[in-house]
């Protein structure tokens, strides 16, 4: 998993870490924003797919609600295909319209609810520049509960294990 830092030296970085620990919600979506959002993601990412690809992820337990989360996201989202998300359709205005009250909803009951997070596009595929994208927490907490209830990403140990 690589991405490229931009070359920024260590004052650039840790300026952008004491951005990254403010609330998303008070920034409009710029690319550096996204790109500062994105590094720190990056380590979470990096920590999540190793997991995954280590243990069974269907007997995973990410938060001390998750049953309350995927409930709730396949009530909403019922027809929300997780094997291979369509990022446009989840980052176009009637997207995003739809699932801010399900991310707001968490607000109190999830911590960093809305702190930046990588989620796969395709969950066949582990992380890359092409295979990422940027969402909040809880938005990659649904989805990856639903995957790893759903036995979505059961197959990744497997891959790992004969590359």
């Amino acid at each position: 998993m690589a991405f490229d830092l931009g070359g920024l030296n260590a004052n650039q970085l840790q300026s952008a870490s004491s951005v990254l620990s403010s609330d998303a919600s008070k920034y409009e979506n710029r690319e550096e924003l996204e790109f500062e959002w994105a590094k720190k993601a990056y380590h979470h990412a990096e920590t999540y797919f190793n997991l995954i690809s280590s243990v069974n992820p269907a007997i995973l337990k990410l938060t001390k609600i998750d049953t309350d989360i995927y409930t709730h996201f396949r009530d909403e989202f019922p027809d929300f295909k997780i094997d291979v998300i369509d990022v446009d359709q989840m980052k176009s205005a009637e997207g995003k319209e739809k699932w801010r009250p399900f991310c707001e909803f968490y607000k109190e009951k999830v911590e960093d609810y809305n702190m930046g997070s990588l989620l796969r596009t395709d969950c066949t595929q582990d992380y890359s520049e092409e295979n990422s994208f940027l969402v909040v927490r809880i938005q990659f907490l649904a989805v990856e509960i639903a995957r790893n209830r759903e036995g979505l990403n059961s197959n990744l140990r497997f891959k790992k294990d004969t590359s």
